[in-house]
């Protein structure tokens, strides 16, 4: 693999840009792996790259149904922050959080690692409790946040408005370290990692059955005919129901959409990322000036990676009124993701009841910040076959000993 450098980026414009090789191979599947991966997502990508990094396993198979980061990867608003309330929940996310600070110079690409600080306004007196209170447990779990007032809110982000009349901005709990990225580079830049340790990433090949022998996983059947493999990882987000089902077993999870837009680009006005539980929605201003505009998932089942007016008003009405600003702006474009919800919001990583099969799933509305601390999980839970200290409380068990890891303040609508 050719290292990406200022020096070649001068090297090959003097050759017109002829001598860049292809980032990742594109192989025919081979008729045997010790691991195969379903889902070629950020999570999927991130499992492959750190069980190659850190356990020396290289004969994988990432199987992709469609293109490379083509769901949620590729989906999302690309929001990065550890402030969660659970112990279990901050440090994986924590991980997560600390990884992307290194990702750029560990995957040799520019994931465009933004620490441009997260704030989730409080405003009404229940959510100022709420976030003082994960505060505290912030400060005892070791991740840097904490609750400013709205002078200090106003000062960050002078677009917005405190002294609403519904929704004054009573204060917000701030994480100075938390930021964004880019969503399809990181999707890329493990994809690339991955193939460069000999990898193999197989797009447009959809799984359509489990293999299984004894009550052991012995492989998959696939648009591309039958892989074997030793063991099998299942990390397809909104789909992981579909998969599972494949393999014998059922999940604690439904599928809805989360929908979110952009708007036209405009000058710098906005440089941290905000977050307004109470209104329902959250904003930050990309590199390229566009505001990226989100709110809560669907309130029905679906499978559905399409927008609706119904979000883009509820979404937009709600935020106006912390934003006047954007009330002039026009939508460029908007798009949904499927997302896989657990009944605590808190994601699955676990083996399953089929021997040699495990499962990553359930990060509903907050994946894209946990890919690095969750491939890192679900690599060592795979290698090790049983969950390592970042994974074991996620376990399927918990839904049927009642051990629920409650983040649904967390997580509701703030990605």
């Amino acid at each position: 693999m050719k290292r990406y450098s200022a020096f070649a980026v001068a090297r090959e414009a003097l050759r017109y840009h002829s001598g860049w090789e292809r980032a990742w191979a594109a192989p025919e599947p081979k008729a045997q792996y010790d691991v195969i991966i379903v889902g070629a997502g950020g999570h999927g990508l991130a499992t492959a790259y750190y069980l190659g990094k850190n356990h020396g396993i290289t004969n994988v198979a990432v199987l992709e149904k469609g293109w490379l980061g083509g769901g949620n990867t590729g989906r999302n608003t690309t929001i990065i922050r550890s402030n969660y309330l659970q112990d279990p929940s901050a440090a994986i996310y924590e991980k997560a959080r600390s990884l992307y600070e290194t990702m750029s110079q560990d995957l040799n690409m520019n994931v465009m690692f933004s620490p441009r600080g997260v704030m989730m306004l409080a405003q009404t007196e229940h959510e100022i409790r709420g976030y003082k209170r994960t505060a505290h447990a912030n400060s005892l779990q070791g991740v840097s946040t904490e609750f400013i007032g709205p002078e200090r809110v106003k000062e960050l982000c002078p677009i917005i408005e405190i002294r609403g009349p519904r929704y004054p901005v009573l204060g917000a709990l701030w994480q100075a370290r938390g930021g964004t990225a880019r969503h399809d580079t990181v999707a890329w830049g493990y994809a690339r990692a991955c193939s460069a340790m000999g990898m193999d990433i197989i797009q447009n090949c959809a799984v359509t059955g489990v293999r299984q022998e004894n009550g052991r996983v012995t492989g998959v059947e696939t648009e591309k005919g039958p892989i074997g493999c030793a063991k099998l990882g299942i990390v397809v987000a909104g789909h992981s129901g579909v998969l599972a089902e494949m393999a014998g077993f059922r999940l604690p999870i439904e599928s809805v959409a989360l929908q979110a837009l952009v708007s036209e680009p405009i000058k710098p006005c906005m440089d941290v990322v905000v977050m307004a539980n109470t209104v329902h929605g959250y904003m930050s201003q990309s590199d390229k000036g566009e505001m990226v505009i989100g709110g809560g998932a669907d309130g029905y089942n679906n499978y559905t990676q399409r927008g609706s007016f119904l979000h883009i008003e509820e979404t937009v009405r709600a935020l106006v009124e912390t934003f006047p600003i954007i009330s002039r702006l026009k939508m460029l474009r908007q798009w949904g993701g499927i997302v896989d919800m657990t009944g605590d919001r808190s994601p699955i990583i676990s083996p399953t009841p089929l021997g040699g099969c495990f499962i990553n799933c359930g990060w509903g509305t907050g994946g894209f910040k946990a890919i690095p601390g969750s491939g890192w999980a679900t690599a060592e839970m795979i290698a090790r076959g049983a969950p390592g200290p970042l994974a074991s409380a996620f376990g399927l068990e918990r839904f049927r000993e009642g051990r629920f890891i409650d983040e649904s303040v967390a997580a509701g609508v703030a990605h």
